[in-house]
């Protein structure tokens, strides 16, 4: 059964950060971060604001693009790695502030990945008649993990959410090719280490920030790049598709230097590259969503385009997904 992206919606906070605002946390310039990362601001949620409050209003959009009531919503899913709670799921609060009363609901964690993984099982929801109208959510509000004291991460992450509604077609719109993958051997390359079941929260543990991300900058650069070529690669093989014949690619939006690398390698025209870290900086699971829903919005993405996603993110992990609009 092929499935087809019925509507997209994204949402930023309205609180812009600039990187001369950071200039005066960090030992760090303007200058230093739009050569190295692409990034001129990042949106950062107030205080009081969950994740599930900007994927809301993100899904409400999506809904409304897609013509599709909430009660219309089998499944629904939030990729994020910076969710409300531990337990329950943000999704279940998603669900109530919408009214998705007739969806199953859970998170997903693949760090960056996210919303990668979540539109694959989406397609499988679908394709395998188990849901007819599925919602996915990609979602971070990191700023609540970034610790503002490490000018190698700070400059880096913002808030946002992006949300597709996935429906049966019999149009020739149709998601072609979606995996996914990890590398738990490269687990520590992005992590953070306080939080969880194995270094529950303490005091020591809040005062020396363990509860925020660290990243190896350096090491995640060496590995994703060539994975990225890699898994691509793979893609357009899997599918018969020659690289000409991809409309937009919308990349994981991790740093703009590094999107560079992946397009150089494969020789992929910048033309055809969807960018806009310059703009919300790495959002991790919300990046390629917001992406999406811009230039659909835009009408940049027109239907009949072949769209190439790609994402990767702490695991190490990484998923790619090929669809006709």
């Amino acid at each position: 059964m092929r499935v087809k992206i019925l509507g997209t919606g994204s949402c930023s906070p309205p609180r812009a950060v600039t990187n001369k605002d950071l200039e005066k946390l960090v030992d760090t310039t303007d200058e230093w971060i739009v050569e190295r990362t692409g990034i001129r601001q990042r949106h950062v949620a107030d205080p009081e604001v969950p994740t599930s409050e900007i994927a809301t209003t993100a899904a409400r959009l999506a809904l409304e693009a897609a013509n599709v009531g909430p009660e219309e919503i089998d499944t629904l899913i939030v990729a994020t790695s910076s969710p409300d709670r531990i337990v329950p799921p943000t999704a279940v609060y998603v669900q109530r502030n919408l009214g998705c009363w007739n969806a199953g609901c859970y998170d997903l964690v693949a760090a960056c990945t996210g919303f990668a993984y979540g539109l694959s099982s989406g397609r499988a929801y679908i394709s395998s008649g188990q849901s007819k109208r599925t919602l996915v959510i990609g979602a971070e509000i990191l700023s609540k993990i970034t610790n503002f004291k490490d000018r190698t991460t700070c400059i880096l992450f913002g808030d946002a959410a992006g949300a597709v509604v996935l429906g049966p077609t019999e149009e020739e719109s149709d998601i072609l090719y979606s995996k996914m993958g990890c590398d738990g051997r490269e687990a520590d390359l992005i992590i953070t280490w306080a939080g969880g079941t194995a270094m529950p929260v303490t005091a020591e543990a809040l005062e020396k920030r363990l509860h925020m991300i660290q990243m190896k900058g350096r090491e995640v650069y060496k590995f994703a790049v060539p994975k990225f070529v890699e898994i691509i690669r793979a893609a357009l093989k899997e599918t018969d598709l020659d690289q000409s014949e991809i409309d937009h690619f919308i990349p994981h939006q991790m740093n703009a230097r590094m999107i560079e690398a992946v397009a150089e390698r494969l020789n992929f025209p910048r033309e055809k590259i969807v960018i806009n870290i310059e703009n919300y900086g790495n959002t991790s699971a919300a990046s390629i969503p917001v992406a999406l829903d811009e230039s659909v919005r835009s009408g940049r993405i027109k239907r009949g385009d072949l769209i190439l996603m790609s994402a990767m993110g702490a695991g190490i992990t990484w998923g790619t997904v090929i669809l006709r609009w």
